[in-house]
């Protein structure tokens, strides 16, 4: 199996967890980062998000210079942005053909995954799409224990 993580992030949340992902399935990683960063404080961001959602504005995202025909599983994750994925995942999602890959998706949120999977699993015809990985935070407080994250990873190896 020869895996990548790719993520955003916007608070780093999701960063931290698919470092921890990348580092114990020794995989490698890439960045969804919008062409444009956010801007605002966390209010605004999250007003700025829920529009874009509401919308299905899908933000200009920079390239991410990896050539995905070299990786058959995809560790895609994504924080919870009004009860979904974060609009600059569906960007990536819809900017390239995931046929054929074998997805783990996981989510960071505050609270609630919403549709968030469920979703992802929609945009990705062809894919294998496996079961998820739900990450509760208070702000930067992780709330899932470590225990269950590791009990998913371990579920890739097998």
């Amino acid at each position: 199996m020869k895996a990548i993580v790719i993520y955003y992030s916007y608070s780093g949340n999701t960063k931290n967890i698919a470092l921890h992902i990348a580092e114990a399935l020794n995989a490698d990683t890439a960045v969804i980062d919008t062409v444009k960063a956010y801007e605002g404080d966390y209010d605004a961001v999250v007003e700025q998000g829920h529009d874009e959602i509401r919308k299905g504005f899908r933000p200009p995202i920079k390239p991410i210079n990896v050539d995905l025909s070299q990786y058959d599983t995809i560790i895609l994750g994504t924080p919870v942005w009004w009860y979904t994925f974060a609009p600059a995942v569906k960007t990536f999602i819809e900017s390239n053909n995931l046929a054929g890959k074998t997805i783990y998706p996981f989510a960071t949120n505050g609270g609630w995954l919403g549709r968030s999977i469920r979703d992802m699993r929609a945009l990705c015809p062809g894919a294998a799409f496996q079961p998820g990985l739900d990450v509760h935070f208070d702000d930067t407080t992780q709330r899932t224990p470590d225990a269950d994250v590791d009990r998913w990873i371990a579920a890739i190896h097998d």
